[in-house]
């Protein structure tokens, strides 16, 4: 555990007690996947808020996200780890309660070839009701779009990620226009709304 409280771990729980160093590869790789390996690295070492990383596999262009939205079970997420459903997740105390506590959501992160000239691809892979996530699993985030630089870093990413749950802003171009029209005029109806679908789709 770190200083932060949270287990680190990888996708191979043998490795589990093993140090960051060992999820940078020894390989020959390109310029992106050396800057993805630095990122990764120092991730892992000094995380944002209850966070830990790794790859899907041997792809090291391939990360999955795990959301541990809220209070959940600290059993099922060892469990859900090292049976190799994924390998990076972030979980977020809300100091309110949401619509979205409690739920587990799945998304994925592809870095392209040229990475960190072009941003990385986020997908949600567990349905969510949210202006910001369309019907797919696109996410609405500036910096993922004309906000990105090759300055910032996959840490940057999820902190944005993070802050469309507890800092949420329905009038900055939401993704889905209706479900920011519902949280502006009606927004018991949208949390309502909201926590059906966690309970339905992140549970």
């Amino acid at each position: 555990m770190n200083k932060r409280g949270m287990v680190m771990m990888s996708s191979n729980p043998a490795s589990s007690s093993s140090s960051a160093s060992t999820w940078v590869s020894t390989t020959s790789v390109s310029a992106s996947g050396k800057r993805i390996q630095r990122e990764m690295a120092e991730l892992n070492t000094d995380p944002p808020l209850d966070c830990s990383a790794g790859t899907k596999g041997d792809n090291l262009y391939h990360w999955i996200e795990i959301l541990l939205l809220g209070i959940f079970n600290f059993q099922f997420y060892v469990m859900l780890l090292t049976s190799g459903f994924g390998t990076l997740f972030i979980r977020f105390p809300f100091a309110t309660w949401t619509p979205y506590e409690g739920g587990i959501y799945f998304l994925d992160i592809t870095f392209p070839s040229d990475y960190p000239f072009k941003p990385p691809k986020v997908v949600f892979k567990t349905r969510i009701y949210h202006f910001d996530v369309d019907s797919v699993g696109n996410v609405s985030l500036e910096i993922l779009k004309d906000g990105w630089s090759p300055a910032l870093t996959i840490t940057k990413v999820l902190i944005a990620i993070r802050k469309i749950f507890t800092e949420p802003d329905p009038c900055n171009n939401p993704l889905v226009p209706g479900i920011a029209h519902l949280y502006m005029v009606d927004k018991a109806k949208h949390d309502k709304i909201a926590a059906e679908w966690t309970l339905r789709f992140a549970k």
